[in-house]
């Protein structure tokens, strides 16, 4: 009877586990476009899928964990400017008990760099959060590289 019991319980352990791994409702995709000889754009798109929200680059302490990029050094380019991002939703969450700003559907972050060399490749990692109005997925962090030609 112990035995039955425990594999019941892996199993339900690992049946969780795996669907804990198969929730990926935000597809990241990357490019990049020279504006001149000297400047870029990169633009990092989050794909959402229907039900889901990731939050802005903006949310006060206390709350969810705000989308961030944060790009490595290189002799090739240096950042100008802030990440920006386009409007975003604001509305108050319960969960959190705060008004929070995030994005649904799909949402394009732009970073313009100035370039020291003709061509360079854009690393670094991102770090979001996505919920749903039921619930949370851990915090993820991606890492990225968006060549520049």
């Amino acid at each position: 009877m112990k035995r039955t019991s425990i594999i019941i319980i892996l199993a339900v352990l690992l049946s969780s586990t795996v669907h804990a791994q198969l929730l990926k409702p935000v597809k990241w995709s990357y490019a990049a476009k020279k504006i001149s000889a000297t400047e870029a754009v990169i633009f990092m798109k989050a794909t959402i899928e229907k039900g889901w929200h990731i939050y802005s680059l903006n949310v006060p302490d206390g709350g969810p964990i705000k989308t961030s990029f944060t790009f490595s050094p290189s002799k090739s380019y240096v950042l100008s400017g802030k990440t920006i991002e386009p409007k975003p939703v604001t509305k108050f969450e319960k969960t959190f008990n705060m008004n929070v700003s995030y994005f649904e559907n799909s949402v394009i972050f732009q970073q313009r760099i100035k370039l020291h060399t003709p061509s360079a490749t854009v690393k670094g990692k991102l770090e979001y959060m996505v919920c749903s109005d039921r619930q949370c997925l851990p915090p993820e962090e991606i890492a990225f590289s968006v060549p520049v030609k």
